[in-house]
Order: structure tokens, then C-alpha cells, then sequence
């Protein structure tokens, strides 16, 4: 599969500290330009039983060059044993919208 420059990353955690733990992680390392947080109700089968949670879904726009980064980040802070974090191609965008992207996405010494 060839590789887009940008993506989304999904998670979902149960609380709303471990919500903003990943959301201040990531922004203040620059490693997402954008996270969106939605309320869903999750139904999934856990060790051989049905289950229902409420959980927050975190929808977050990035270089998918830094997937492994927020992959990484998100996994140190997260509470649950195995976490959704999946990465979703960008195939195509508003070019502004992802020009902001790439810029807010920069580290530093990236920037001219």
C-alpha cells in the first residue's frame, strides 16, 4: 500500500482525564495538527463476553509520517490493556486544510 503524506488516528478511552492527557501529550509535542472528541457508545466482545461502554472517540489529523510517534505517545498514557489506535489514509483534502496540517505538524528545527 503506498503511503499518503497525511492521516487520522482514532482512539477511545473511558474518561475524560485520560481523554485530555492524550490530547495534551500530542498537541504540545506537535504531533497532530487537530483532535476531535466525540461521546460513543462502543459494543465489543472482551474475553468471551458481550460488552457496552461508554467511551470518548478521538479523531486526530497528522503527517502520517509521525504515526509511529503518536502511536507511541498515546500507548504510554492510555489505561486500557489493548487500545484501538488505527491509522486511516488521507487519499485527498482541502489543499489549505492540509497545508495547515503539515505547518502545525512541524517540529522547529523543521521550519524555515
Amino acid at each position: 500500500m503506498t503511503e499518503t503524506p497525511f492521516c487520522m488516528v482514532l482512539t477511545t478511552i473511558n474518561s475524560q482525564e485520560g481523554c485530555q492527557a492524550i490530547v495534551s501529550r500530542l498537541l504540545s509535542a506537535q504531533l497532530v495538527a487537530c483532535i476531535q472528541t466525540l461521546p460513543i457508545s462502543s459494543h465489543y466482545r472482551w474475553e468471551g463476553e458481550i460488552c457496552t461502554d461508554q467511551e470518548i472517540l478521538l479523531l486526530m489529523k497528522t503527517q502520517s509520517r509521525h504515526y509511529q510517534a503518536v502511536e507511541s505517545a498515546i500507548r504510554e498514557v492510555h489505561s486500557y490493556e489493548i487500545p484501538q489506535i488505527i491509522q486511516i489514509p488521507v487519499m485527498d483534502g482541502f489543499q489549505a486544510y492540509l497545508h495547515w496540517v503539515e505547518t502545525v505538524t512541524l517540529h522547529p528545527e523543521e521550519r524555515g
